[in-house]
């Protein structure tokens, strides 16, 4: 990675701004921060810097909530899913590095604003959640090894579980735990870990804590509704600008 220091004043407030997100609405770190360092760096490089802030604000927000043995119970055919389809789609197709990378990422980016902005939401009975987990894991898995994103589909069927808001938080932190670790596997597998990048990411780390002791902090003087509301917008026109980018 590059050391100019534009680079670097740009992956500081692209991680506060991240951070910032997480800490007001509870998610969105991984999404903001890939979406927007692909404007700096090749969106495998971009996939290496996230690892360790992602890692540690996610067990954070796995740590939060009495219900992790429960969850780790029901969700265990999703996170195995998730993990080997990463680990194989990484090698199959290279991890965040196929040519079709950044227009999927744009794709992914997108989906997960329409989603967010839709009025529908998906209802899963208990009965499906054997052979739903696992499907919905696996393509979560492939989707994180192109990507680097592991929002879809894991957050609309986590959200389709009729958890409270307590467990859904910790059941979304427990999902982007799992699929960190397999695309820190997935990526060291392709040769992507180097020296400059973790320096990176320890900076990234600093700048993403930073930005969600902000945002909690503001919580409570913000509308969440109208700041998630402007926060997919943002996202639906960052997605769309990563797909034209690709595309033309």
């Amino acid at each position: 990675m590059s050391s100019h220091p534009a680079t670097l004043i740009g992956l500081t407030l692209i991680f506060i701004l991240a951070g910032f997100v997480k800490g007001t609405i509870g998610m969105g770190l991984p999404t903001v921060a890939i979406g927007f360092l692909t404007l700096l760096m090749p969106p495998a490089e971009a996939a290496t810097v996230l690892i360790l802030p992602s890692f540690v604000t996610n067990v954070w927000q796995l740590a939060v909530g009495p219900q992790l043995r429960e969850l780790a119970r029901r969700l265990w055919p999703l996170l195995v899913a998730a993990t080997l389809a990463t680990i194989v789609a990484g090698r199959w197709l290279g991890a965040v590095s196929s040519p079709a990378t950044l227009v999927a990422l744009g794709v992914a980016i997108v989906l997960y604003a329409i989603i967010g902005l839709a009025p529908l939401r998906l209802d899963v009975p208990a009965r499906h959640e054997f052979w739903l987990g696992p499907l919905i894991g696996a393509a979560t898995g492939v989707m994180t090894a192109l990507t680097g994103v592991f929002v879809i589909p894991a957050v609309p069927y986590l959200q389709g579980l009729r958890l409270k808001p307590d467990g859904l938080v910790q059941a979304l932190g427990l999902s982007f735990t799992t699929s960190t670790i397999a695309l820190a596997i997935a990526l060291a597998d392709a040769g992507q870990f180097r020296l400059p990048t973790a320096g990176a990411s320890l900076l990234a780390l600093a700048a993403g804590l930073g930005g969600m002791y902000l945002g909690q902090r503001v919580r409570a003087c913000l509308q969440p509704k109208t700041f998630r509301l402007c926060f997919l917008i943002g996202l639906l026109l960052l997605g769309t600008h990563l797909i034209l980018r690709s595309v033309l």
